[in-house]
């Protein structure tokens, strides 16, 4: 008879740290952030400031914009690191993530508080001294919403995602106000790109650790033939619905008329993978759906910047 499985939490932590790591501690720490979420943040940021800034080098904002993208950074990594502190239990029953630093328990989870609340507050302080009001409103609207909607709400129902894809769409919103100081319809519609973007996002990693959720009790898929319905649904929906939106700063004259080109071909390149991942329902065809969505976000706002009218 084969032996007892070790639990996943303990196993993970008689693994050898990474040999690259200078201190294993402040890579854990830094690990809790997120960094490559934080990447897409600070893109999103950065690109709804920068649209609604005024066009030329010489006149840009660019400490504004350092100060924007820090703010918003640190408030999204106080969220990664609280979220993995409220969830270090479910964390710990999933291959993907029981390798996480509190999961695992290579961070006592009362310093991994400690961390997460003092990254969130130096954030949202730092936005409303160094940048204004309603930028650090709309971070604090972001943190909360994330922490004590979103997070419980994917051990309770698989539209968990639409309740997550709003703080999600935020960090626009924020780069938005901290440039012009108020919000305007082209704000909404970045808001709305990314709102819909996260949907086949989310979907192909859903699918790719569907056995993972399960096993941890997240009800991000609904069980049963209901499943299939539901990941075609909320992954060629939103895709049919983006195409167009994509392409209203177009309509409102804002970008050249190459970014309406270049939008385009970003959302159908998008859309076939999506539709190509709801036909098969694979592991491969989910991780192609995951690759398109992180080229196609980056590209389409680093159209917006370049190709402004």
């Amino acid at each position: 008879m084969a032996a007892e499985p070790i639990p996943a939490a303990r196993a993970v932590a008689m693994l050898p740290r990474h040999p690259w790591a200078a201190s294993p501690v402040l890579a854990d720490y830094w690990a809790m952030t997120k960094p490559e979420v934080n990447f897409l943040i600070a893109i999103t940021t950065g690109a709804a400031f920068s649209i609604a800034s005024p066009a030329g080098l010489s006149h840009f904002p660019w400490v504004a914009l350092a100060n924007t993208l820090l703010g918003t950074v640190l408030v999204a990594s106080g969220a990664a690191t609280l979220n993995q502190w409220m969830e270090r239990r479910f964390d710990a029953r999933m291959r993907r993530t029981a390798r996480r630093p509190i999961a695992a328990g290579r961070i006592e989870p009362d310093r991994a508080l400690m961390f997460g609340t003092l990254l969130s507050l130096a954030g949202t302080t730092y936005l409303a001294l160094a940048v204004g009001v309603l930028p650090s409103l709309l971070a604090a609207v972001t943190l909360s919403s994330y922490l004590f909607l979103y997070t419980p709400a994917k051990r309770m129902t698989p539209l968990c995602m639409l309740i997550g894809a709003a703080p999600g769409a935020l960090p626009p919103l924020i780069g938005w106000a901290a440039a012009r100081g108020r919000l305007e319809p082209e704000a909404w519609v970045l808001f709305g790109i990314v709102f819909l973007w996260q949907f086949p996002h989310f979907m192909a990693i859903a699918w790719m650790y569907r056995e993972d959720y399960d096993r941890a009790g997240y009800q991000v898929l609904p069980p049963g033939r209901a499943r299939a319905r539901f990941v075609t649904l909320q992954t060629l929906l939103p895709l049919l619905a983006l195409l167009p939106l994509s392409l209203l700063p177009v309509l409102a004259g804002a970008p050249s008329t190459f970014y309406g080109a270049g939008a385009l071909l970003l959302g159908l390149g998008f859309l076939y993978y999506g539709a190509r991942f709801t036909l098969r329902r694979s592991g491969p065809a989910a991780r192609q759906l995951l690759m398109a969505s992180i080229v196609y976000l980056p590209a389409l706002v680093t159209l917006m910047i370049l190709l402004r009218g």
